[in-house]
Parts: structure tokens; C-alpha cells; sequence
């Protein structure tokens, strides 16, 4: 008789073996200590140094009372998918407010970044006939998700090779439709997309772009639009995909782009339509922190100061980082079994938290600490962490 147990034991040992098994930290994130959090291995405080609250926004005092009002008012939940009564005015006049960030027609909220970007991409399989991707090697585990399931003909780019990408271009026929798919910000290395050249190549050869702007948006641009929009070609890309739950400290993703094209996303994306709308609560508190990011570009400059500090002390201290221009810092280890290590120590004996990234996040021998700071962690915090990590390694 088959052993269904053994199966899933099997599976489990196979990555305990590979040292690739993930185990997870169970902290408590206090709001009005941030990035000051509780391991609830040992009751101790520890600093947060790999939270993608970019900007401390979750814990904002005023996006906070704006998120308990409106549960006090109208509920926890949403109540069930956007057709089935879950479309609450909080929703629509978040999508609005997304909209007008982008300086765009419309957009369209679902409940992850990761849901945002592998239901749109699989549902224009069924808009655009014959419709050919182009997507960047290091692009996230949501884009390959929805390319996949798109069953659509792909061609896999070389990571910000433009060379290779035009030469997969030249292949197809000029009025064959095409899509380019990248990220603004790759997130595991911190480098930036070759917006300019991508969007000459896209106009050359007569194709839609994407870019995923999750770890750019409220970070980047005017009034944190993303990276595109600081280098003033947000209006040249067709559908902009972002995130709540990262710079804007909340939940949900969303695209942006022409009316056309999010309402054709809106009306066939099956991951839209039968999912439970996000509820009126996080949908206040996250344009609430969109707005106040609007008004206060101070924090965006105080942010990147804060990068630089970093950077300079860890270089100052001989510890080698990966080299980029973007706000995200790492360490490249090389082995799983020393990252894991490494972060271990870090939490246990210096109540320090970075979490180890491993295969399949990285490729196998590429494993990293991913550093993140925030305008709230302190220049002590910083001379703890650069101390701790120069003991370490």
C-alpha cells in the first residue's frame, strides 16, 4: 500500500539534507518600538535588519487609528470578491488614489503583490492571441508563476542582458504581439533595471512592457511612484505592478496602466475575480500612508542617508557587500550551511535579526544576508550591527 506519510517525510528530508529546510522565527513586532521586536523563542528584544517595512510605515500612529476606525465602522473583513458585495468604498478609493500616483487611468488591487502579478500575466493569454513574453532570468517567483501558467510561448532574457534580449527579439515576425516582463529593483541583488533601454527596445519591436516596482515604490520618484518615475519613464510602461506590504507598511497588490487594459485584466483574471477583496481596514491604512508619503518626501532622503551610512560603516569595517546603487545590502556567503549559521548566531547571541536566504530564493552557492534599514534604526544600531558582523565573520 502506498505510504502517503513516507512521501512527505521524504520531501522534508531531502531539503533538511541540501540544507535548504526553512525554519521560521516567531517574533512580535512592537509598533511604537519599530524596529525593535520581541523573539518569542526567549522573551528577548531584538533590531529587525530584514524587515521589507522599507520605511517603518507599519507601525504609523495616524495610519494605525485610520485602520481601527474603519474596523470599528464597517467591519474585519471584507465580506466576500469584488462581484460578490467586497467591493467597499475604501477599495475603490484606493484604487483611485494608486491611479493617480501612477498618473495613470486606472487600477486594480489584489489581495498580494504575488497574486498581482501571477494572475495578471496568466490572463493576458487569454486577452492578447499568440502573445510572446520576454522575461528577465532574475525575475520573482510571481512573474515565472504567472508565465507558467499562461502557457504562452516564452523566451528568458539574461538578467539586465539588453544584447540578448533585442536578439531574442529579432526572432519574431514585427506584428507578432509581445510582452517584456522585468523589475525595476531585483529585490536578491539590488540592482536596477535598464528601463531606458528596454522601452527603446520595446518600441523598436512594437511590444507591451511590465515592470514590477515592489521594492521601489514609496522609495523611489516623485511622491514614491518607483523607480520609473525618477528616471521620468513611468508614462512610457503599460502596466505598472506594485505592492502595499512593503514601503507602504500595509497589505495588497495592485497594477496601473491604461483603462483598456485594467478593466480587460479585471473582467477575465481568475485570481481577481474569485478571491475575497482585501477588507475596508488595511485598504484605509494603506492610502492613508500613500497620501502621507506624498507630503513628506523627507523620508525618502533620510532613507538613503541611512543606506549610505550603512554601506560606508560596513565597507569602513572591510566587510564586502554586494555592489549596487539600490537601498537593499547584502552579504554574499556562498554556503548554505554557514548562512544559516551566521544568522543564527546573529539572533541567538546578538539579538540580531537577518534572516539567511537560501535555494531556491538564490541559486545554490549564491546564498546571502539581505541587510534592510529603515530612517528609524539609530547610528547605534548601526554600530551594533557592523560590530557584530565584523565578530562573526
Amino acid at each position: 500500500m502506498l505510504d502517503y506519510k513516507k512521501l512527505f517525510t521524504s520531501s522534508i528530508n531531502k531539503l533538511i539534507e541540501e540544507d535548504n529546510y526553512r525554519e521560521f522565527v516567531d517574533i512580535s513586532r512592537i509598533s511604537a518600538e519599530f524596529p525593535i521586536a520581541i523573539n518569542n523563542q526567549n522573551n528577548k528584544k531584538i533590531t529587525l535588519w530584514c524587515s521589507n517595512d522599507y520605511l517603518g510605515l507599519g507601525q504609523r500612529q495616524e495610519a494605525i487609528k485610520e485602520a481601527v476606525e474603519t474596523a470599528q465602522n464597517f467591519g474585519i473583513g471584507a465580506g466576500g470578491t469584488r462581484n460578490i458585495s467586497g467591493t467597499n468604498h475604501h477599495l475603490v478609493e484606493l484604487e483611485e488614489e494608486l491611479a493617480r500616483l501612477h498618473n495613470k487611468e486606472s487600477a486594480l488591487v489584489f489581495t498580494s503583490g504575488y497574486m498581482a502579478n501571477s494572475a495578471s500575466i496568466e490572463t493576458l493569454a487569454k486577452i492578447i492571441p499568440d502573445l510572446v513574453i520576454f522575461s528577465d532570468a532574475k525575475n520573482h517567483a510571481s512573474i515565472i508563476s504567472g508565465i507558467r501558467n499562461s502557457r504562452l510561448e516564452k523566451n528568458i532574457f539574461k538578467h539586465n542582458d539588453i544584447s540578448h534580449l533585442e536578439e531574442l527579439l529579432q526572432k519574431y515576425d514585427i506584428n507578432q504581439p509581445k510582452i517584456i516582463i522585468f523589475e525595476s529593483v531585483y529585490s536578491m541583488d539590488g540592482n536596477f533595471a535598464k528601463i531606458a533601454k528596454i522601452l527603446e527596445l520595446a518600441k523598436k519591436y512594437y511590444a507591451l512592457t511590465y515592470i514590477d516596482e515592489v521594492h521601489a515604490v514609496g522609495l523611489y520618484g516623485d511622491n514614491g511612484a518607483g523607480l520609473a518615475r525618477e528616471v521620468g519613464l513611468d508614462q512610457k510602461i503599460d502596466i505598472i505592478q506594485g505592492t502595499l506590504a512593503k514601503a507602504y507598511g500595509s497589505m495588497g497588490g495592485y497594477i496601473a496602466g491604461s483603462k483598456e487594459i485594467i478593466d480587460a485584466i479585471r473582467s477575465y483574471a481568475s485570481g481577481f475575480i474569485f478571491t475575497t477583496a482585501i477588507p475596508p481596514m488595511i485598504a484605509s491604512a494603506a492610502r492613508s500612508n500613500i497620501k502621507y508619503l506624498k507630503e513628506n518626501k523627507d523620508l525618502q532622503i533620510l532613507h538613503r542617508q541611512k543606506v549610505e551610512k550603512l554601506k560606508i560603516a560596513l565597507k569602513r569595517e572591510s566587510i564586502e557587500i554586494l555592489e549596487n546603487d539600490s537601498h537593499i545590502i547584502l552579504i554574499i556567503i556562498g554556503c548554505p550551511v554557514k548562512c544559516k549559521k551566521i544568522s543564527k548566531i546573529l539572533l541567538e547571541d546578538y539579538n540580531i535579526y537577518i534572516t539567511n536566504i537560501n535555494y531556491p530564493t538564490v541559486a545554490k552557492g549564491e546564498e546571502r544576508l539581505r541587510i534592510t534599514i529603515t530612517p528609524l534604526h539609530t547610528d547605534k544600531m548601526i554600530e551594533n550591527l557592523v560590530k557584530s558582523l565584523k565578530a562573526i565573520l
